[in-house]
């Protein structure tokens, strides 16, 4: 039993269920289930699979989630985001509504599922992180804009048939005149409503409102007869488990768009869960959360549905109806259920404009104009790395901007450790510590002695740079520089070719007569160059624990005129010979993060 509870969060804290949640969860599911239904089928529309596949999508992972989710609250579905990315990859392949299609929807999910599932077992969380923040707003403003463009003409009741944004925007204008104006009221006013209810009264779920007022309306006023498509009668029954006939070539094809949905899909949920857990005071385990990520999309693959993700929009109401534990998705999925074998004729009189509508509304809550606004604001190069990412979205399409987007990232970080800050460090008069020189200008350097810091581990692509620094800082020094100290502590990591960079840099100094020494040096990374030889090519002697003592040592070596920092009980005393190598742990020297 407790092997079962290890691998099953989710009945973990059912286990420990108290009769007084009870009430609260069955509301929630309730609450849940009526949300569910409207953007379930949205979603399978933005997907390009008929309406009923999004209630089979949310049904399955709804149960599983409660069983191995982490997360009290979160809820797991069909999303905006990754529905673009499934239309992307299985558009093209097959035939609207053709069995094909179908699974293909869920071969992809069978991928992703076994994707994120490896990611959660084998704790390989950080695949979660190859979307930076601001390179993750980009690709979601591009995103957004491509699942409002997308939707325009089912909300105006008319086809305009493109592929890309900028095709797909000028057949929309050129086609503008065949617009049906029942239909364009219904998928503005639609999407009026929803927007005003998020904005002014978010408590009322905007499109369980649409969805209710549009069905009832094209009932009564038999608005098919002015053009206004409708779902129609859903399949009567529930999903039941089959594994999708796709060929081994097809599924090939889908892996590239597979790996793109599951980074997209590992980040959400990873983001959803955790600031949901900050929010409210509980913790989830990231990996437990990628395990439930990968069982619900295997799930979801098996009873014809299509990859899900966390879903930020239905977890908040989940979050907002009072659930306690996961038993409100139990609740939710069934009810759903009970309405697809009982009730199957519910939504058939239901507008695909309120549909459109749906999935417009929810493009403008993945859009974070804010966000990328302040990036224009606090720092222009991350800003240029948003807009580049929201450029591949809307130039080269969904998927090959997810890829775009991780490139970016990937870039961007490579740019910083290939060239990063360094600091030549000083003292500051009355201040503790050593500190960069360039931010105190007033900072005294001990003369002969040069103190450099290099803000990155140290690896082919910045060895160069390292080398070029460190010469050009002993040339452009103050006086001659007798000893430099590598102030260490930032450097996490010396590859191999940096080793020999390095190697040759301390021969270069030696034959120039100038000591190079080692300061703050991590252990692991003291066990790298021991390993590469440099230890014995810098000497045992030249590595210091502090920089206080590496400086302690010069001065007690050369007899320079120095006076350290000063204690300010005595102020015109010197620190004593072994005041620095006294010191306790927390008020030892430590460079500045300056």
């Amino acid at each position: 039993m407790k092997a079962l509870l290890r691998w099953t969060p989710g009945l973990r804290s059912l286990s420990a269920y108290q009769r007084k949640w009870l009430p609260a969860d069955l509301i929630a599911g309730l609450v849940l289930a009526a949300a569910l239904v409207p953007v379930g089928m949205a979603y399978a529309e933005l997907a390009g699979l008929p309406p009923v596949y999004g209630l089979y999508a949310s049904l399955v992972p709804l149960l599983l989630y409660a069983v191995f989710g982490p997360s009290p609250v979160l809820v797991m579905g069909p999303d905006s985001a990754t529905a673009s990315l499934v239309a992307a990859a299985i558009v093209p392949l097959a035939l609207a509504g053709s069995p094909e299609r179908i699974a293909l929807a869920g071969m992809l999910a069978l991928l992703v599922g076994a994707m994120t599932l490896v990611v959660g077992i084998a704790r390989l969380g950080f695949v979660a992180a190859l979307l930076s923040k601001p390179v993750r707003l980009g690709y979601m403003n591009g995103i957004a804009v491509v699942v409002v463009v997308s939707q325009l003409p089912k909300m105006f009741g008319f086809k305009a048939p493109a592929e890309g944004v900028v095709l797909q925007v000028f057949e929309f204008s050129k086609r503008v005149g065949a617009v049906n104006p029942v239909a364009a009221a219904l998928g503005v006013g639609s999407l009026v409503v929803i927007l005003g209810l998020r904005a002014w009264m978010p408590k009322i779920p905007g499109p369980l409102v649409v969805v209710f007022v549009g069905a009832v309306a094209t009932a009564l006023f038999q608005l098919q007869q002015f053009g206004i498509a409708t779902v129609g009668v859903l399949p009567q029954g529930l999903p039941w488990p089959s594994w999708p006939a796709v060929g081994i070539p097809q599924t090939l094809t889908l892996v590239a768009a597979a790996f793109g949905i599951a980074v997209i899909s590992l980040t959400d949920t990873s983001v959803l869960s955790q600031s949901f857990a900050g929010r409210f005071g509980y913790e989830v385990d990231a990996d437990e959360e990628f395990i439930a990520l990968g069982v619900a999309n295997i799930a979801a693959g098996l009873f014809q549905g299509f990859p899900v993700s966390g879903s930020q929009t239905r977890t908040a109401i989940n979050q907002a109806a009072g659930a306690k534990t996961p038993l409100s998705g139990i609740v939710a999925a069934i009810v759903l259920g009970s309405m697809l074998v009982a009730t199957p004729w519910l939504l058939k009189t239901l507008p695909i404009p309120v549909l459109a509508a749906v999935v417009v509304s929810a493009g403008f809550e993945l859009a974070d104009v804010r966000g990328t606004a302040r990036l224009w604001v606090i720092r222009r190069t991350e800003f240029a790395l948003s807009v580049a990412s929201f450029v591949g979205v809307i130039a080269l399409g969904v998927l090959p901007g997810v890829f775009v987007a991780v490139a970016l990232s990937m870039l961007n970080f490579i740019r910083r450790q290939w060239w990063p800050h360094d600091a030549v460090l000083g003292r500051v008069p009355g201040v503790k510590g050593y500190h960069d020189i360039s931010e105190f200008p007033e900072a005294e350097q001990v003369p002969g002695l040069l103190l450099f810091r290099f803000d990155a581990p140290l690896f082919f692509a910045n060895a160069g740079i390292f080398r070029h620094r460190v010469l050009d800082r002993i040339k452009t020094a103050r006086v001659p520089v007798r000893r430099f100290v590598l102030c260490a502590e930032p450097i996490i990591d010396v590859d191999t070719t940096a080793a020999d960079v390095l190697s040759e840099l301390v021969g270069e100094l030696q034959s120039r007569n100038i000591v190079f020494a080692l300061a703050e040096i991590k252990h692991p990374v003291r066990e790298h160059i021991a390993r590469y030889g440099l230890i014995d090519l810098i000497g045992a002697d030249n590595i210091f624990p502090t920089i206080g003592s590496a400086v302690h040592e010069y001065v007690h070596a050369t007899g320079v005129d120095w006076v350290d920092w000063q204690d300010a009980d005595e102020p015109d005393a010197a620190v004593p010979p072994r005041a620095i190598d006294d010191e306790s742990p927390d008020e030892s020297d430590e460079p500045s993060r300056s």
